[in-house]
């Protein structure tokens, strides 16, 4: 599997309240060269007091995200927000514009719970 650091959106990030993932992949002009890649988002520290998660893979043509739209999303309760937990698999779907982040929408008041999410070549977990 191939990780690079510039497709990385979140590296054992902290999510206890909804936010955005620490980082955003630019992909200049590219577009949808990212196309081929799988987005993977995985739970590294099992969550606790978070009843409910939605991680969508967002896309916008502007780096502030004021007009972005989801590329792929996926809701999942408290039982399965567990230590080495994959959220997400999913290929990039055409349609990608120059960049893309995961909003986290957390229901519940979260205390622990950390998240990494990245682009990859291949999906082997």
């Amino acid at each position: 599997m191939l990780l690079d650091q510039n497709a990385v959106f979140s590296d054992k990030q902290a999510v206890k309240s909804t936010s955005v993932s620490t980082y955003t992949v630019d992909q200049g002009a590219a577009g949808d060269a990212r196309c081929g890649l799988y987005a993977v988002v995985k739970v590294e520290e099992a969550f606790s007091g978070v009843t409910e998660l939605t991680a969508a893979l967002e896309t916008s043509s502007n780096e502030d995200f004021s007009s972005s739209k989801v590329l792929a999303s996926v809701t999942v309760q408290a039982s399965a927000l567990v230590k080495d937990a994959v959220l997400l698999k999913t290929p990039v779907p055409a349609g990608a514009l120059r960049y893309m982040r995961v909003k986290y929408t957390v229901s519940g008041s979260g205390s622990t719970g950390t998240i990494s999410a990245f682009l990859t070549d291949m999906v082997d977990l």
